[in-house]
């Protein structure tokens, strides 16, 4: 059965997230949040609807750009686990250097 995971990391990013925004209002960081979480609902159907992670160059590691956050996601078979969200001035490399996150083979 076709299933979107979420990665530890990237649920403690969507925390971060929403912290960081209930800072101004808490309503708007949690329809922030829900959104990209139900947005990524939609990669089952379409997983290649991302871009290509510039960085990596690898087919199966995706992105999808949502008000200047990275959601960043990795295709295998009927499965997509998104990785992390992270703001797009963030040096995707300098993380996973010191995050490293599992991108399979």
């Amino acid at each position: 059965m076709a299933q979107v995971r979420w990665s530890l990391t990237a649920g403690t990013d969507l925390q971060e997230i929403e912290d960081f925004i209930a800072r101004d209002s808490v309503l708007h960081a949690i329809t922030f949040v829900d959104y990209i979480v139900e947005s990524a609902e939609t990669f089952l159907k379409t997983p290649l609807i991302g871009r290509v992670v510039p960085e990596f160059n690898r087919q199966d590691l995706r992105e999808v750009i949502f008000r200047g956050y990275r959601i960043v996601y990795l295709v295998q078979n009927d499965e997509v686990l998104i990785l992390r969200v992270v703001h797009g001035a963030r040096d995707l490399l300098g993380l996973i250097r010191r995050e490293p996150w599992d991108l399979g083979g």
